[in-house]
C-alpha cells in the first residue's frame, strides 16, 4: 500500500507522520488490497476552534474508493476518529462482497470468512450495519434534461433548494453534477468511463 500524506495551511511533524502511518498501516490487514491511502491534514480558519483541523483519509482498492473525514480541536483525535470511520466502510465493503458469495458452497464461504478476518466492531455499530445493508432502491425518478451550462446549472440547484443538481452540460456534451460544498463553493462531477 502506498501512503501519501499531505498537509494544507498545516505542517506535518515527524511525530504526526509516524503516528499516521502505525494507524492507516493497520488497515492493510483487514483489506489487503489497498493500492493507495491517502491523508490530508488541512487547517481551516474557521470561527470554531473545534472544528479547525480537518483529516480526510481516501483508500484506493479494486476500483472503489472509500473515504472519510473528520474534524476536531486536536490532530491525534481526528486521525484516530477518521481511522475509525474507515475500518467501519470496510466493514461495510466486505460485508456486501461476502454477500456476492451466498450462492456458492459452504467451504468457498469459510474460506472467504477466513481471509476476512477484521476486529471486532460493537453490537450498535453491527446493527446499524446490517440494517444498512437492508436498504433498497425504492423509488426511481425520471425527468427530462435541458442542455444548460455549469452557471445555469448552478442557479438552478439554487432556485431547487437542493445540494446537487445533474444535468446535461452543453459546453462537454456530457452529463455532470454541480454540488454544493462544505466551504460554501461549489463543486462539479464530470464522469468518465474506466
Amino acid at each position: 500500500m502506498q501512503l501519501v500524506l499531505k498537509g494544507k495551511n498545516f505542517v506535518i511533524s515527524d511525530r504526526i507522520r509516524d503516528y499516521v502511518e502505525k494507524k492507516v498501516g493497520k488497515l492493510d490487514r483487514y483489506l489487503p488490497d489497498i493500492s493507495e491511502a491517502r491523508v490530508e491534514i488541512t487547517q481551516e480558519k474557521t470561527k470554531s476552534i473545534k472544528d479547525r483541523n480537518v483529516v480526510q483519509l481516501t483508500l484506493r482498492t479494486n476500483g472503489t474508493i472509500l473515504r472519510a473525514e473528520d474534524r476536531s480541536e486536536a490532530i491525534y483525535a481526528s486521525i484516530d476518529s477518521v481511522v475509525d470511520k474507515i475500518h467501519r466502510q470496510i466493514v461495510r465493503y466486505k460485508g456486501k462482497r461476502q454477500d456476492r458469495w451466498k450462492g456458492q458452497t459452504n467451504k468457498a464461504q469459510q474460506q472467504i470468512q477466513q481471509e476476512d478476518l477484521l476486529p471486532a466492531l460493537d453490537s450498535e455499530t453491527l446493527a446499524a450495519i446490517a440494517e444498512e445493508q437492508e436498504r433498497k432502491i425504492v423509488r426511481v425518478k425520471k425527468f427530462l434534461m435541458n442542455p444548460m451550462t455549469e452557471e445555469e446549472a448552478v442557479e438552478q440547484m439554487e432556485l431547487l433548494g437542493h445540494s446537487f443538481f445533474v444535468f446535461f452540460n452543453v459546453e462537454s456534451n456530457r452529463i455532470n453534477v454541480v454540488y454544493t460544498r462544505s466551504d460554501n463553493n461549489y463543486g462539479l462531477l464530470d464522469p468518465e468511463l474506466a
